[in-house]
């Protein structure tokens, strides 16, 4: 394997053959990473029998169009956000986007009030998509909207989802500002929360966020059993108290399965 890596000329630049080369090799990566989670640089190269140099490039090209992440568990790669994107303009069960809004208008249509679909993202939790119920008494559209991890459902959805080191690295960086006199501003208050989110399958906020709501959430998983998403239901705190509504957290865990399932997920 190590000769044939010495012997292999740089056909990166080449037109031609060499960009149609370029192109299947950086599909070859992506196939690796779906298979196995996640890979380093040496691994790949050595699957693929070619330079460590021209796999960093090719990385290198995917992380800047977002179709590749590099974690912080010793540099390794995983598929990024991009490949949702991609798939969401087109029919198909990668799509967690399209796969998720009937699941979703069922959940608003059942309880009456807003759910919404969010991922995490640059170190926030950003929506996707929102369905409202027919008497919904929000108006505003949250989608495309940035929110904080530690004071939503779905952002302690997807903190507690992290590896430690992951989710040290993001709220070092982003801190844990007050967004109401409710907000957990507490590390170790919201590490204990985070434990309880993991033992329970889903996570609360009451007026944590925003005075006058509350709100339950629940992930959604890959078809490598990691979470990729949350699935969380708001309304109003004088008449929506999440653990209080009857059947919903199970139902609501309930529809997080069923997205989780059309992305490939068994669960176990």
């Amino acid at each position: 394997m190590a000769s044939n890596n010495e012997r292999e000329p740089d056909v990166d630049g080449e037109a031609g053959h060499g960009g149609v080369q370029s192109v299947d090799r950086a599909l070859a990566v992506l196939e690796i990473l779906a298979r196995d989670g996640h890979a380093g640089v040496s691994d790949i190269a050595e699957e693929m029998g070619i330079h460590k140099s021209t796999v960093s490039r090719l990385l290198g090209s995917l992380v800047s169009r977002e179709m590749v992440h590099q974690n912080s568990e010793r540099g390794k790669y995983q598929l990024g956000f991009g490949i949702l994107r991609l798939a969401s303009s087109i029919p198909g069960r990668l799509s967690l986007v399209r796969e998720a809004r009937p699941v979703m208008e069922a959940l608003a249509d059942q309880f009456k009030e807003t759910v919404n679909l969010a991922v995490l993202r640059s170190n926030y939790a950003v929506n996707v998509d929102q369905a409202m119920g027919p008497s919904t008494l929000a108006t505003y559209d949250w989608v495309g909207s940035l929110t904080p991890l530690h004071a939503t459902s779905s952002g302690k959805v997807l903190l507690a989802a992290l590896t430690a080191d992951d989710r040290d690295r993001i709220l070092k960086e982003t801190g844990l500002p007050a967004r109401t006199p409710r907000t957990i501003t507490s590390r170790k208050e919201l590490e204990t929360e985070l434990i309880k989110v993991a033992r329970d399958g889903y996570a609360v906020t009451r007026e944590e966020f925003e005075i006058g709501i509350n709100a339950m959430s629940v992930p959604v998983y890959s078809h490598l059993g990691t979470v990729i998403g949350a699935i969380s239901i708001s309304g109003p705190a004088f008449r929506f108290d999440p653990e209080k509504e009857p059947g919903l957290a199970g139902d609501l865990k309930e529809a997080g399965l069923q997205v989780s399932a059309k992305m490939g997920y068994t669960q176990r």
